[in-house]
């Protein structure tokens, strides 16, 4: 959940901590439309998992899923928005919104983009694979090659601490996600997103600095869910 790329621990933790909570709120109240039922509605298990592994108190959970599906006689209004363009040194950047105001959200993405490039619908993301993507833990010596093949991954990486990042088709990703523990990784994250095909590799130390500011901002944005980049490491 959160940036694909990984932005440095300015915030305290307290604030992170009710920055994740607010955002997997937002994706559970959305995929509730659907349904109650996490075992009737793959989105909203993932949606779930991912809350309890970042330890969400079990109101504030329950609370999400019935305020999504209308079991509380309130209307959930977030809409779902993309944004592309680029970050300073032509490096490309998706940006993935929950709004209940796209004029206000746009706007003020817009802004956030005055020090890089805003760029219409497609102009970054022809340069993206929209895939699942699985961040999971191994147990052991579980082998992340074998994992992948026999739960039916495209692909993986390395990823942090240790961890392993599965890549799969869009449609695959909830049986992926179900099959990884029975072949020795612990699910941490699992949701759709969009992987860069050709990463720029070539930024000085000052130049990654300056990206690296603008991503800081555009993360910290309160209508902010992903932040997707082309950027290797």
């Amino acid at each position: 959940m959160g940036a694909q790329w990984k932005a440095k621990p300015k915030e305290a933790a307290a604030n992170a901590r009710g920055k994740i909570f607010g955002r997997l709120v937002k994706e559970i109240m959305i995929a509730a439309r659907n349904g109650a039922d996490p075992d009737m509605n793959p989105k909203l298990r993932l949606a779930v998992h991912q809350a309890k592994k970042a330890s969400m108190p079990k109101d504030t959970l329950e609370r999400a899923i019935k305020k999504g599906a209308g079991l509380l006689g309130e209307t959930v209004n977030f809409e779902r928005t993309t944004y592309e363009g680029f970050a300073p040194h032509q490096v490309p950047v998706i940006v993935e919104c929950l709004t209940d105001n796209i004029n206000r959200t746009v706007a003020e993405v817009r802004v956030l983009f005055r020090k890089g490039q805003m760029g219409a619908s497609g102009s970054v993301s022809w340069d993206f694979d929209h895939v699942g993507l699985i961040e999971a833990s191994p147990e052991g010596e579980a082998d992340a090659e074998l994992a992948a093949i026999e739960a039916g991954a495209q692909d993986f990486a390395e990823a942090d601490e240790g961890n392993t990042l599965f890549i799969t088709e869009i449609t695959d990703l909830d049986a992926v996600s179900r099959a990884l523990p029975e072949h020795g990784f612990t699910v941490n994250s699992a949701h759709i997103g969009y992987r860069p095909k050709n990463p720029v590799t070539t930024l000085s130390a000052e130049q990654l600095e300056e990206v690296e500011a603008f991503l800081e901002a555009i993360d910290a944005h309160d209508d902010v869910q992903n932040v997707y980049v082309g950027l290797a490491g």
